[in-house]
């Protein structure tokens, strides 16, 4: 019997070529993207799986005057992590971390610059699961000047000898030696702590660290014993800050506390998160998600549409196998049959189909997916389960409907197809339709929101302009460097600063006193730089003057922004900016203001401008390096900035980044959502043409002798294609009402993540319905073209 079903169902599939091709065609697609997007969602949902601990990360909300408005940080003080162990029970451990990228270790003669190692407490490897190869997990750490090496970087240093127990030294403002005294394995790429080594923390303690409270500038987890309630913990925090830091620490900061399996994913809003690996808004992935999904049901419409609009053909099928005694549960089985081998045949085009775009899809996403059903066979059974399950979904309303004709009507000729069952269709193609103009719409804002943000000035330059890490470069070293720099012609200017625009500036106190006013203690961005910064960046002054290179190493002059202008006058309401030059200012406000900057985005357009100030003072040093070359020369600039380099730091690896690529990477998450996006909507009007397809070919193919009728009579070509287009054309202006106004709320509530944001156009709006009624119009005029043109004498030939 089985054997049997398998053998009709392939029949039918075979005889009607085309309506099986375009639900093969449809449901692959539709498979495709759904596996795609889910390797996706399952790769970010393992992130940080490999710990069994109850970890949680402690973050703080900073609310410090002067800034426009509070933020969440993922940064903590030293203090913390001790202190709130002792006052409760519920922490159960502790353990900081201290990030130092670029990390230079010397061995014997060999010496690497690591990416990022991490400097913890001895509690780190109690806490998370992280596989140690050689060593002691509880001792390892215990010791200063012990190191931890995953094996990648063991081989890098030693080759091939046994890196147990050797010395590694770390030369940087102090020489360090480290005992390794233990090789982990190289750490998984689903995890948000990356790093190369594990340096003992208490290798560089010092007295002061113990009472720093206010310095922000390491990250604490802790470790919470099963079943605490966070938010009552939670609520406890102020009490512990006011014992410790006194009423100025509960009014500035606010403590909470968020599950590690929750900071890669949910900590899109929590900002100087510098060692969240390929860090992502969980809420994306659910819609990319969604998106995928619409996609496998808009594919799974089509074989309902298909299949009940060609329901007369299998009418008198139905009735000849119930009159000979054909039961309605197994003409059911059969027509879900046809329907599954169709799954399973589109389940291997989709298979091939992600193994092509796999590769495009890790380069876009940056992420290592893979398909691995061959080599699991668990994995193979859920996808074969899964295809097996749309096979039913997509087909158990034509089954029940194909297998409910009655035989004595059918044999008759009278079934009826239904009025109901061509409103069902219509409402099925309005979705399908109602989705694509939503996605259309959603892309063309996507991608005119990232075009704004690229193109916007920011009010500085940034075309040209080379950066480079000064790792451990001395201040002396840079002068030498800046001034080879600037001989050639190649290079237009050269200045340096302690942060790279388009990074996460440090917030710190000031002190400020207008005339004999109290003074005032608020807290503002930094931007350490030298005295070429504003020229190079071509940063307008409003008033006051630039930086000068004469002025002493001592000396504090100040350079602020016109928003942190407006801060510090608000409480001077009539006097002008301009009263602010020549006043006190500074960390100690012994420092002057001697300019006022027109504001200018510093940082991602997601954020509004917040207060800044520019402070040149040499003798802190640079960690970067800024070079404006000549753009038409481009390539002989960097050869020559890599010579120049090599010549006076031999020593120091040559690293070199484009501004603009940088501010690519600020906004990377934003074009990942456009490309997916887009790639989706595409999908889906390709699916639902694929449908609309087959409907007007069978709209045609039904028509076909009325179609004789009217070209004898003397319709037009012209006549014919209106007539059999105008019914799909007009659902897909209703498919247009619909989507317009779901598009119009998901667009306006989208943009609202971003400070500074396009308009919402109604030419847009416009523009996807015209495009909608235009792919719909040439897909169904193919099929009405070639009926319209057909000779009506075989048309009207008889039966």
């Amino acid at each position: 019997m089985i054997k049997n079903y398998i053998k009709i169902a392939w029949r039918n599939i075979w005889k009607n070529k085309i309506f099986s091709a375009i639900n093969i065609v449809g449901l692959s697609v539709g498979m495709a993207a759904c596996i795609v997007i889910m390797l996706f969602v399952f790769y970010e949902k393992s992130f940080d799986s490999m710990h069994s601990k109850n970890i949680y990360r402690l973050n703080e909300v900073q609310k410090f005057e002067g800034m426009n408005a509070s933020q969440k940080v993922a940064l903590s003080m030293f203090p913390m992590g001790p202190t709130l162990q002792a006052e409760f029970p519920e922490i159960k451990n502790f353990t900081r971390i201290r990030w130092q990228q670029k990390f230079q270790i010397t061995y014997q003669l060999k010496k690497i610059f690591s990416p990022q190692v991490f400097f913890v407490d001895s509690t780190f490897l109690r806490m998370f699961d992280f596989k140690l190869i050689r060593g002691d997990r509880a001792t390892a750490l215990l010791k200063p000047h012990s190191v931890l090496l995953t094996q990648e970087t063991a081989k890098r240093i030693f080759g091939n000898e046994d890196p147990m127990g050797k010395t590694i030294t770390h030369y940087g403002n102090d020489t360090t030696s480290y005992a390794v005294t233990g090789i982990l394995a190289d750490v998984p790429k689903n995890s948000q702590l990356q790093f190369d080594g594990l340096f003992s923390f208490n290798t560089v303690f010092n007295p002061r660290m113990f009472t720093n409270w206010g310095g922000n500038w390491l990250n604490t987890y802790l470790e919470l014993a099963p079943g605490t309630d966070i938010k009552a913990l939670e609520k406890k925090f102020p009490a512990y800050q006011k014992k410790y830091m006194g009423p100025g620490g509960v009014k500035a900061y606010e403590l909470f506390l968020l599950s590690l399996k929750d900071v890669h994913a949910n900590s899109a809003d929590i900002g100087l998160d510098y060692i969240n690996f390929q860090k992502f808004d969980q809420k994306l992935t659910n819609l990319f998600a969604l998106i995928a999904l619409i996609v496998l049901v808009i594919a799974c419409i089509n074989f309902i549409n298909l299949s009940t609009a060609r329901s007369a053909e299998r009418a008198k099928e139905v009735g000849v196998r119930k009159s000979i005694g054909a039961q309605r549960f197994q003409l059911a089985i059969q027509f879900l049959g046809e329907t599954v081998l169709l799954s399973l045949i589109a389940l291997i085009f989709a298979i091939v189909l992600v193994s092509i775009a796999l590769p495009y899809i890790n380069n876009l996403s940056q992420r290592d997916l893979s398909l691995p059903i061959m080599n699991n066979v668990g994995l193979l059974g859920l996808v074969f389960l899964a295809a097996v399950f749309i096979g039913i979904l997509s087909g158990i309303y034509p089954a029940v409907f194909l297998s409910s004709f009655q035989p004595v009507k059918v044999l008759k000729g009278s079934v009826e197809t239904g009025r109901n069952k061509g409103s069902l269709r219509n409402v099925l193609v309005v979705g399908q339709f109602a989705s694509a103009i939503i996605l259309m719409i959603a892309t063309i804002f996507v991608i005119k929101q990232l075009r704004f943000m690229q193109m916007r000035d920011p009010g500085f330059t940034r075309e040209q302009v080379v950066t480079v890490p000064l790792n451990m470069v001395t201040t002396a070293q840079y002068k030498v460097l800046k001034q080879e720099l600037l001989n050639s012609s190649l290079v237009q200017g050269v200045t340096a600063s302690q942060d790279v625009l388009g990074s996460h500036l440090d917030q710190t106190g000031i002190e400020f006193k207008l005339g004999d006013s109290p003074l005032r203690q608020l807290t503002s961005t930094l931007l350490v730089v030298d005295h070429d910064y504003l020229n190079l960046y071509k940063i307008k002054l409003a008033m006051g003057r630039n930086f000068s290179s004469e002025k002493s190493a001592l000396s504090r002059e100040f350079i602020i922004n016109e928003a942190l202008a407006k801060e510090l006058l608000k409480d001077h309401k009539g006097k002008p900016m301009s009263s602010l030059l020549g006043q006190r200012f500074g960390f100690d406000s012994t420092g002057v203001i001697i300019g006022i900057a027109k504001d200018f985005n510093f940082n991602s357009l997601h954020y509004k401008i917040e207060t800044l100030f520019l402070f040149n003072q040499e003798a802190w040093g640079f960690n970067n390096i800024s070079v404006k070359i000549n753009g038409a020369r481009a390539k002989e600039a960097i050869s020559f900035i890599q010579s120049v380099w090599a010549k006076q730091l031999p020593e120091i690896p040559f690293e070199y980044q484009f501004l603009d690529d940088h501010f690519a990477e600020v906004y990377r998450v934003d074009s990942q959502v456009s490309a997916v996006v887009s790639i989706l909507a595409v999908l889906i009007i390709i699916i639902s043409c694929l449908g609309l397809f087959g409907l007007a070919s069978y709209s045609a193919e039904k028509r076909i002798k009325e179609i004789g009728v009217r070209k004898v009579l003397g319709a037009s070509v012209q006549n014919i294609v209106v007539l059999l287009s105008s019914h799909f054309i007009k659902l897909v202006v209703i498919a247009n009402v619909i989507a317009w106004p779901v598009a119009f709320y998901a667009m306006n509530k989208w943009l609202q993540g971003f400070a500074y944001r396009i308009n919402i156009d109604w030419w847009v709006f416009a523009t996807a319905g015209i495009i909608s009624i235009i792919i719909a119009f040439v897909t169904v005029s193919f099929q009405s073209v070639k009926a319209a043109t057909a000779n009506p004498v075989k048309s009207l030939r008889s039966e």
